[in-house]
């Protein structure tokens, strides 16, 4: 099948965006996990295409949000602060242990980890995001990760791939952003994307990590 990667009217049509590690962006109608490795994306003008889950940096959903007057910078610092986490919070040894690995605040990352698996190790998304952090393919196979479900290890790969997102980008709310929706993306708009998705999952990291900042325009 030959494939037209296009942006523009297109994507209004799409209900989501594939965006791939190569930075190329294909709207489409639909994206389902066919099998452990491999995503079928339904094309928005018609038919499908198989590609595998490795060349993905992330599925979006392409509903466009009014773009807010301000971004807010976050408060809240993002490094590693001793800061134990609540009582109750599931896996909290291995969050704290990963967090300080990676330099990243434990609440942080405990804050991702809610908003991308509520806590369940076994959690596989649509497009083959798997485990605690939903790492996809291309994050989790790079980094010789064996076994994307195994605790400790989703931990730590999905804190250093953030940690490497915020050194990159130098604002956590851009960071958070390419966690979502992929560098790419954060690159082709120069902040963080218009998309409802990636705003909400914004919103409650910020919500569970630094209250209010959420309100200030996300």
């Amino acid at each position: 099948m030959v494939l037209a990667w296009w942006l523009g009217e297109s994507v209004a049509a799409a209900q989501y965006l594939a965006v791939f590690v190569d930075g190329r962006v294909l709207p489409v109608a639909a994206a389902g996990l066919l099998d452990e490795r491999t995503v079928r994306l339904e094309l928005a003008g018609g038919g499908w295409v198989d590609v595998p889950a490795s060349r993905l940096e992330a599925v979006v959903e392409a509903y466009v949000e009014p773009e807010p007057e301000t971004l807010p910078e976050s408060p809240c610092t993002a490094g590693w602060e001793d800061h134990s986490l609540p009582p109750g919070t599931p896996f909290a040894a291995e969050i704290e242990a990963a967090a300080r690995a990676a330099g990243l605040h434990p609440w942080l990352v405990a804050a991702v980890v809610e908003a991308e698996s509520r806590f369940d190790p076994r959690a596989v998304s649509r497009v083959g995001a798997r485990g605690l952090m939903q790492l996809m393919p291309s994050v989790w196979i790079p980094a010789g990760l064996v076994d994307p479900h195994e605790v400790k290890g989703n931990l730590r790969v999905g804190s250093s791939y953030l940690k490497l997102l915020h050194e990159r980008f130098g604002e956590l709310a851009l960071a958070l952003a390419a966690y979502n929706a992929g560098p790419t993306t954060v690159e082709r708009y120069g902040g963080v994307p218009p998309y409802r998705e990636t705003r909400a999952f914004l919103r409650r990291i910020f919500s569970r990590f630094c209250p209010g900042v959420e309100r200030q325009g996300l």
